[in-house]
């Protein structure tokens, strides 16, 4: 039964990872998708939505049956409470890089203003946080994790940069208020994806140690 239990446990691991791959890969394609200014590359992402919901009903479907059928104590209750948070989190990241894509049909008429910003290194350090949760999470090591705080820290600097910017721009000619709009919620969107995996830090620091710590 004990064996049966951690098969279905680490199914439940690998259900997840895919999920949350799909949310960043939904980010990352809806960022190229800006940058490119590639409208149909765009829709490919917003197509996406419901597939990455369609796995977070059944990933959650299958942490309640675990539940219920097998009363897992420690380790193993912490291990399905993290995966709850962890598909919650990529199904939001997903969500913001669709609302990132909605945005493209918007800004593909015109150049960018500036290179977009500092919006292309922000995705990537956003990304980079999302890669390393995730690996966190599939490998059980909080290295990866240690300095999430710092790099947080980082991503708000950029997303207050990015609006000061914007709002400059917008001063110099009022032509600029719609596109720098977009550039101001873009990186709005990136900002709570980079908290979302901060999220993910937490609880599998939870998952492993038993021991609560909120990253900000």
């Amino acid at each position: 039964m004990a064996e049966k239990f951690h098969t279905e446990l680490k199914n439940l691991k690998t259900d997840t990872l895919e999920m949350a791959r799909l949310g960043r890969f939904m980010l990352r394609t809806a960022v190229d998708a800006l940058i490119r200014q590639d409208a149909e590359l765009a829709t490919s992402v917003v197509a996406q939505k419901e597939q990455i919901h369609e796995m977070e009903v059944r990933i959650e479907e299958h942490c309640y049956r675990l539940i219920a059928l097998n009363q897992p104590m420690a380790k193993d209750m912490r291990v399905i409470a993290c995966t709850l948070k962890v598909i919650t989190a990529s199904l939001r990241i997903g969500r913001y890089g669709k609302s990132i894509a909605n945005t493209v049909a918007d800004l593909s008429s015109k150049p960018h203003i500036a290179n977009l910003m500092s919006i292309p290194h922000m995705a990537d350090l956003v990304l980079d946080m999302v890669d390393d949760a995730i690996k966190a999470y599939e490998t059980d090591t909080l290295r990866y994790i240690d300095d999430f705080s710092s790099r947080d820290d980082t991503i708000d600097a950029l997303r207050h940069s990015i609006f000061r910017e914007g709002i400059t721009y917008m001063m110099e000619d009022p032509k600029n208020i719609s596109r720098c709009t977009h550039y101001i919620m873009v990186a709005r969107y990136l900002e709570r994806c980079a908290d979302h995996a901060c999220k993910i830090a937490e609880n599998v620091q939870y998952m492993e140690t038993g021991e609560r710590v909120e990253i900000h």
